[in-house]
């Protein structure tokens, strides 16, 4: 069993200095350390610190927000160290999964955040629901309008090509087939 730290700051002008004596007061047999914004695919030491951590070793941190900044990317580490049967402990906030009561912990934190999300999914179509029935209309605004869609078609089914339409009018092949699939259909 191994103790494994791990440090992050977000700008070069921070130090690692307060965490790192942490971790090293924590015992850790080895500590990774990185000076990266908190965003997960942007840390080359997190990965080699994931990659590192066997069965039976702990990883520790001295704050959640110096492994994750969105419970979403801090619940998926979290289950890939549980997948590979790694404890973890957070200093400051005094959590620690090798024992009932800080997996008791970190799942009631963990179900209040997925709730939290939950609700926020809700609210945000519930808005968009509302602003539908307000008129507002969502996506892309079309670059031809619908008189020139017909001509398009009318054009298309003269036997004119699809590269020539595409120049014409400065579309895509698939805006095309698509412009020419959709005014068939209706």
């Amino acid at each position: 069993m191994e103790l494994v730290g791990y440090a992050r700051v977000s700008s070069t002008g921070q130090s690692l200095d307060v965490q790192v004596d942490k971790l090293n007061k924590s015992q850790c047999d080895k500590i990774y350390q990185e000076k990266r914004s908190g965003v997960t695919a942007n840390r080359p030491e997190l990965k080699n610190c994931l990659d590192y951590v066997r069965e039976g070793d702990v990883l520790i941190i001295t704050k959640l927000d110096r492994l994750a900044r969105s419970t979403v990317d801090l619940h998926n580490i979290l289950k890939q160290l549980n997948h590979k049967g790694v404890g973890f402990r957070v200093i400051d906030q005094s959590i620690d999964t090798t024992s009932p009561t800080g997996k008791l912990l970190f799942g009631i934190l963990a179900s209040i955040a997925e709730f939290e999300t939950e609700l926020r999914k809700e609210r945000q179509m519930e808005g968009i629901k509302k602003a539908k029935e307000n008129g507002i209309a969502f996506g892309r605004k079309s670059k031809l309008k619908d008189k020139q869609v017909e001509e398009m078609q009318q054009k298309r089914s003269e036997g004119i090509l699809i590269k020539d339409l595409m120049a014409t009018y400065k579309l895509s092949k698939a805006s095309v087939y698509r412009l020419l699939t959709t005014e068939a259909q209706t």
